[in-house]
């Protein structure tokens, strides 16, 4: 399957917003109102932050962002250097492409452009626990687990 990448744009609010409240996502995307805050932003105060609608064959199927992680202001990183750290978010919302691999797709194109920049050096992700889904989707796409800082990365 052809999976894209495309910038986030205001025509995508709706059904980024519908997703959120989708069953399987809400319980990890809470609470919507500060997502949907961040991208209704994302040209001003989260302009650090690149987001972007996951396609598939030109479907819109999911949401994904990646973002400088010492611009942030979190502090989960355990030991893990904070400069040339980025993290990432990522969501597939239609119910018919999970586990079909598209997630993990959208991780190594995401990976690529962070891996682009001249400060990429390592991408952490921190799923919760109990988000088996996501945490089998990093290490699909490359990730290892570090049982120390409690978190996922991968290195450039």
């Amino acid at each position: 399957m052809n999976i894209q990448l495309k910038p986030f744009t205001d025509s995508d609010l709706t059904l980024f917003v519908n997703w959120l409240h989708s069953e399987h996502i809400q319980r990890w995307y809470a609470p919507v109102e500060a997502w949907v805050d961040e991208v209704s932003k994302r040209e001003s105060e989260y302009s650090w932050i690149r987001h972007y609608i996951i396609l598939a064959e030109e479907t819109p199927i999911g949401f994904c962002q990646y973002y400088p992680y010492w611009r942030s202001g979190e502090d989960w990183q355990g030991s893990i250097p904070v400069e040339e750290t980025y993290s990432i978010d990522y969501l597939i919302g239609e119910v018919d492409f999970l586990r079909k691999g598209c997630a993990c797709q959208a991780l190594k194109l995401l990976q690529s452009h962070i891996f682009a920049l001249p400060n990429g050096q390592r991408i952490i992700a921190q799923p919760d626990e109990d988000n088996l889904a996501s945490r089998q989707t990093l290490l699909a796409a490359g990730y290892t687990y570090d049982e120390e800082n409690e978190l996922f990365i991968v290195n450039r």
